[in-house]
């Protein structure tokens, strides 16, 4: 398995940031030009057994997936299972808010199964992939800063 991870810091407080999250409906077409649809189709946002029905663009191509909230740490963690069938390829994920002084640290992790295989065979995708993370991590930096929820 391998596991994509993106970090960035943020001068907000982690409150601030699990906040942002938990309207995630109203802020998910901000976060990023590739975001499609975004609802919850079981559950309250990012709670434990909560299901989150997503569409974006990765590598210019839409992607539907669905998302079960397996671990939830308010203002610390947000850990998923994506469910069948991008889950064969792509099992798990997760953020994270570390403090950081004044700041904090957001990471965006994905873990990705066959390893090798999919880093080797499918390297236009993980770039791409890993372009998106980069670019959502940005993205909350400048909505944080700029924008209410």
């Amino acid at each position: 398995m391998i596991n994509l991870k993106d970090s960035i810091e943020i001068k907000t407080t982690p409150k601030e940031i699990f906040k942002w999250f938990l309207h995630f409906e109203e802020n998910f077409h901000a976060w990023h030009p590739d975001h499609i649809d975004c609802r919850w189709l079981k559950g309250k946002p990012f709670e434990e057994g909560s299901i989150l029905y997503i569409e974006e663009y990765l590598h210019g191509k839409p992607h539907k997936m669905k998302f079960l909230g397996t671990k939830v740490e308010p203002n610390r963690k947000i850990e998923y299972k994506l469910l069948f069938p991008i889950s064969i390829i792509c099992p798990k994920g997760s953020f994270s808010i570390e403090p950081k002084g004044e700041n904090c640290i957001f990471t965006a992790t994905l873990s990705f199964r066959f390893g090798w295989i999919f880093s080797r065979f499918a390297k236009d995708r993980v770039k791409a992939i890993k372009k998106h993370m980069k670019e959502e991590g940005e993205n909350l930096k400048r909505l944080l800063g700029e924008e209410k929820y």
